[in-house]
């Protein structure tokens, strides 16, 4: 192996743990009966946090692999996104099991009525095929029609921004910081942001050359 495959090869491993760590504390939390006075709104909110947090670090990837040079980065973006669909799916549950009890008199009104919910479904829709056709196998029968798909991640990061914005009553702080990430994630994506260019020319800088040079 080189060096490469060896970093991939022993941090896939941790990565998915590191991931798991929120899950462990949410578990460990609710067996000590640490959730609060309001257990299925702590839940839904842990949940939802979680699933915005590793949505971001997934939409991180692109522009880390693009600013370092190094392509083995892209390896671990579909283990983060999953992860962020798994909490996703968790943050779903608990609303539709816990809270509403599967009602879905109750369900349709609150997507129809609470903007904050319609966004927050929305996002989850399209989570749902980015991660049903995240295999080997879809990537292949999909050719690419797969890429145009999975671009509907930009959208699902910009509803769940909006979910998280639109829930929060009083304090805007922590949806503001999302939404400013989220902001720069998707502008270093532009095609006339050539930030990644000068940050590797400004690497490859030496005094000896420059002087050379001049």
């Amino acid at each position: 192996m080189n060096r490469s495959e060896l970093i991939v090869h022993y941090g896939k491993p941790l990565v998915f743990l590191l991931c798991l760590i929120p899950f462990g504390v949410l578990i460990a939390r609710g067996a000590s009966g640490a959730l609060g006075p309001n257990p299925v709104e702590a839940i839904t909110h842990f949940t939802g946090d979680w699933t915005l947090r590793i949505l971001l670090l997934t939409l991180a990837v692109t522009p880390l692999r693009r600013l370092t040079g190094q392509a083995w980065v892209v390896r671990y973006r579909r283990m983060l996104g999953l992860f962020a669909f798994f909490y996703a799916v968790l943050h779903v549950a608990t609303y539709l099991w816990l809270d509403r009890y599967f009602d879905l008199g109750s369900i349709a009104e609150d997507v129809l009525k609470r903007p904050y919910i319609t966004v927050g479904f929305a996002a989850f829709v399209l989570m749902v095929p980015l991660a049903i056709t995240s295999t080997q196998g879809w990537i292949r029968r999909l050719g690419r029609r797969w890429k145009t798909l999975h671009r509907a991640v930009y959208a699902i990061g910009v509803l769940g921004v909006l979910h998280f914005l639109w829930l929060v009553k009083a304090d805007l702080l922590e949806p503001a910081i999302y939404g400013v990430i989220l902001a720069v994630l998707l502008g270093l994506r532009l095609p006339w942001i050539d930030i990644f260019a000068r940050v590797r020319s400004a690497r490859r800088w030496r005094p000896g050359i420059a002087s050379e040079q001049r």
